[in-house]
């Protein structure tokens, strides 16, 4: 069997390249004759994801070549390829992109283990507090506040919020998500290039507010108690708000 039968992300996303620029089309073009948006493209061509098996024949098709001279990113001079060669190349296209979504769902199991240690972790600090004298009237509006916003959107973006958004937002300028009683509004774009990256900054947020925010309210409190009125509505306004700082970010960053 060919040593060729591996397909090799940076080779095909390199021939893919270069083929579309010898057809004088741009990465939008392209995407539009495939429906599918410039930023799927952009990621074949920097290696970084490979196309799903469905496309690879419209894809060979508007580049002028075949599907085997695709994959094996090259063109070649055989008419055809041995048959085994041909399924190889085939299978581990499938395989790329089974380990692709494996890679997502492990990645998906990660964030839901984290979520729940760190719940735990803010639910041992607050019985601690307690345990520390600290009344449940004054650990309501505060503590208790903060830890239950923050478990809510994030058992809302561990386990339940989509991966990928539809393939609109990709084509147009839009600063809003929405999931049942879930709003997501930002002063950004948000597209499949971003999305990613948003979502695992407020992830990182609120999984960091919810394992710090009771150890942090009852430090403050131990240190400066005269201060402790002041300080409790800018801190639970500071940690809750606080959350759209890195995803405007990274939105605007990765746009």
């Amino acid at each position: 069997m060919s040593e060729h039968c591996e397909i090799d992300k940076e080779r095909f996303g390199a021939f893919l390249a270069r083929l579309r620029k010898e057809r004088g089309l741009t990465q939008k073009e392209l995407a539009r004759r495939l429906f599918v948006s410039d930023k799927a493209v952009s990621k074949w061509e920097r290696a970084q994801s490979l196309p799903d098996v469905a496309l690879l024949l419209p894809l060979a098709d508007c580049l002028g070549v075949s599907v085997t001279e695709l994959l094996l990113g090259e063109r070649t001079t055989r008419p055809q390829l041995p048959a085994e060669e041909v399924e190889a190349l085939v299978g581990s296209a499938l395989r790329l992109g089974g380990e692709e979504q494996a890679e997502r769902r492990t990645d998906r199991r990660r964030w839901r283990l984290a979520c729940v240690l760190c719940a735990l972790a803010g639910t041992a600090e607050t019985a601690a507090l307690r345990l520390l004298g600290f009344p449940w009237a004054e650990l309501s509006y505060t503590v208790l506040l903060v830890e239950g916003l923050c478990l809510v959107f994030a058992l809302w973006l561990c386990f339940r919020v989509k991966e990928r958004l539809p393939a609109y937002y990709d084509e147009n300028r839009i600063g809003f998500y929405s999931d049942g009683v879930f709003r997501l509004n930002l002063p950004a774009r948000l597209n499949n290039s971003n999305w990613p990256h948003v979502l695992k900054a407020m992830r990182l947020w609120l999984l960091g507010s919810m394992a710090a925010f009771p150890a942090v309210w009852g430090g403050l409190h131990a240190l400066r108690p005269a201060w402790s009125a002041l300080l409790d509505l800018p801190l639970v306004l500071g940690f809750c708000l606080g959350l759209f700082v890195p995803a405007v970010a990274a939105a605007r960053k990765y746009e």
